[in-house]
């Protein structure tokens, strides 16, 4: 559902497996799915039209395709009609962003409210007693980022004290003074949003946008870059299956990039409702993203390379001190050489391929509601690797 950036750039990485018999690109505008299929000219490749805003009419294409499981590629406020649709017809949900929060009225900056993915574990049991499994937040972040969270607490650690996710690039656009390398949509939404927190002691509790701010070297070139609280779904999922005492999320949005965003939120740009302009009602947020570049294009254009990995401390097997940043590099000069997509939307779409090849071959297997963070990451980080594109590990001073 959806064949927008990360929608096509599934194409050519599934491409090159056979784990799977057929796939069809489903999107609003099926001229935009048709062209996803004609470009990578995979015979298994099909495409159609659908409402993804209808949970009867994912289902009834689910059903009229035959399809076993369905990939949720569109904007995040589709995430409960597509879930309910995939639950109609029988067929596995797994998704990259979970259903949306809802701050708290009256302290929004203190107290979360409705949470990321509140909504879908309310049906955990629903689904877990229909034998179905919706793997939930299965991108890269979250997703890879809690594979690696779930492969520290098996092979690293003997007790761990925190769960950093930490994303940062160097990426270029060039023609461009703004260009975000994804859904502006979804990144108004995450950014815009009180960040959330994680400790053991306090739970779960909210900060202002863009809040405490650290700079983080990141690996392979990339460097030091300035990193802000941002709500995330990693501080959702991975306390409920990692014992240790904090998670949170920083993201290095840069300087210029927070400004626009908070140039946008001063105007109400970034609201949702629909506002009078003439005779014609339209969201503020649909606006801005119509009158920016579509992330899926900007590939020729960018340069650069983008890093998402998690950054765990506590104590190691031998009881010392340990700290480890576990990480994954995609090179825009070499995901757009390699499958025609830019590296942001790149790095997203190879994890949910390998989680379907995964649950394809019986490796992975579950009922109900779960996130990454539920499975043994090593057969997913020996795909990474044989897919071409592998992680790596720094040993950080304690």
């Amino acid at each position: 559902m959806g064949s927008g950036g990360v929608g096509a750039a599934f194409a050519p990485i599934a491409a090159r497996r056979d784990f799977f018999e057929h796939v069809v690109f489903a999107d609003y505008d099926e001229a935009r799915a048709r062209r996803v299929v004609d470009r990578y000219g995979d015979a298994r490749f099909s495409s159609a039209r659908v409402d993804a805003s209808d949970p009867e009419a994912v289902a009834e294409l689910a059903r009229r395709e035959r399809c076993d499981a369905i990939l949720n590629a569109v904007d995040p406020r589709f995430v409960m009609s597509v879930f309910e649709g995939a639950f109609q017809a029988g067929a596995t949900y797994l998704d990259m962003a979970m259903s949306l929060s809802e701050p708290d009225p009256d302290e929004p900056y203190a107290r979360p409210g409705k949470k990321l993915g509140d909504d879908q574990f309310a049906q955990h049991e629903r689904w877990r007693e229909a034998g179905m499994l919706a793997l939930v937040g299965c991108g890269v972040e979250p997703g890879l980022s809690d594979v690696f969270a779930r492969y520290a607490r098996d092979h690293l650690f003997s007790s761990i004290e925190a769960c950093r996710v930490r994303d940062g690039a160097n990426l270029v656009v060039e023609g461009y003074d703004f260009a975000p390398g994804f859904s502006i949509w979804t990144t108004i939404e995450e950014c815009l949003n009180p960040p959330l927190i994680w400790e053991r002691d306090r739970g779960w509790y909210t900060t202002p946008p863009f809040s405490e701010p650290e700079v983080f070297t990141f690996p392979e070139g990339i460097g030091p870059v300035e990193c802000v609280n941002v709500e995330h779904e990693e501080v959702v999922l991975i306390p409920r299956w990692i014992e240790c005492d904090r998670v949170d999320f920083k993201y290095g949005l840069g300087e210029e990039f927070i400004e626009v965003l908070r140039t946008l939120h001063k105007l109400g740009l970034d609201r949702t409702e629909p506002v009078r302009v003439g005779g014609v009602e339209v969201s503020p947020r649909d606006v801005v993203a119509a009158c920016l570049p579509d992330p899926a294009t900007l590939g020729d254009k960018m340069t650069g390379r983008t890093c998402a990995g998690t950054w765990v401390t506590g104590t190691g097997p031998d009881g010392a001190a340990r700290s480890v940043y576990l990480y994954h590099v995609a090179d825009n000069e070499e995901t757009y050489r390699r499958d025609g997509a830019q590296a942001v939307v790149w790095q997203t779409a190879i994890n949910p391929v390998i989680a379907f090849e995964l649950l394809a071959t019986g490796v992975w297997s579950g009922a109900g509601v779960l996130g990454p963070e539920a499975f043994d990451a090593v057969p997913f980080l020996d795909l990474l690797r044989d897919y071409g594109s592998p992680w790596g590990m720094l040993e950080l001073t304690p």
